[in-house]
């Protein structure tokens, strides 16, 4: 069975990770969901993926207290969705994301983390930012990696095809799922890396790159991610 993740929860369903649209992921039958890590003023991992809220505050700018979401949602603490995990065995793919190279340390707090949890078997730790993976690879070892990609014209060429991944331990490349090709999953199969497409919401799409032979797709519909099994 390939690994299916809902992309921050089944969030055609309920807004984008929170613990409704996580707990609806896991009902609709994925193994579990890719979610966004912030970090507010206060220190607190929290689940987000924009770095501003959507009436336009700066995450980081803000106490844990002060963070509001429309229609009575919640922004989670990371601890609590582990918590969860740890209590439905749903699996994580957790993004790092930070807009500089340098970073606030959430890195090393998310390792230690799900660490502390005891999680490292369900949780797979995916960035852009290579010199995020790097960091984590440095102060814990055993947790999974991915290096994430797109080759959109603005990105550095560097950060291009995953090309820096043999120099960052990972144990799984992600790309865009329009970048996956058979020779591809091949060489980095070859390499011992897992493939983990995103964000795949067509099932003629999962029955392609299923039998091109990658591990894992994330997606937003639950319901087209199974349907597109093949019998």
């Amino acid at each position: 069975m390939p690994l299916f993740l809902g992309h921050r929860g089944a969030n055609r369903l309920f807004l984008e990770n929170t613990m409704p649209a996580f707990e609806a992921a896991l009902e609709a039958g994925l193994a579990g969901v890719e979610l966004d890590v912030q970090r507010t003023r206060d220190g607190i991992l929290v689940v987000h993926h924009d770095f501003h809220l959507p009436d336009g505050r700066l995450i980081a700018a803000l106490d844990f207290a002060e963070l509001r979401l429309p229609h009575g949602y919640t922004v989670p603490k990371l601890e609590e969705v582990l918590i969860w995990a740890k209590q439905t065995g749903a699996f994580l793919n957790i993004e790092i994301k930070l807009e500089t190279w340098t970073t606030d340390g959430r890195e090393l707090e998310v390792a230690a983390l799900v660490e502390r949890k005891s999680l490292g078997e369900q949780v797979l730790i995916s960035s852009f930012n290579p010199l995020s993976l790097w960091r984590i690879r440095r102060a814990a070892p055993a947790l999974e990696l991915g290096l994430l990609f797109y080759n959109s014209p603005e990105v550095p060429w560097i950060l291009r095809d995953g090309r820096l991944a043999p120099l960052l331990g990972v144990s799984a490349i992600h790309p865009h799922w329009s970048l996956v090709t058979p020779d591809l999953v091949r060489a980095a199969h070859h390499r011992g890396w897992k493939v983990n497409v995103w964000t795949v919401n067509e099932a003629h799409q999962v029955q392609s790159l299923l039998e091109m032979g990658v591990d894992g797709i994330i997606g937003d519909l639950p319901n087209v991610l199974l349907a597109g099994i093949t019998p």
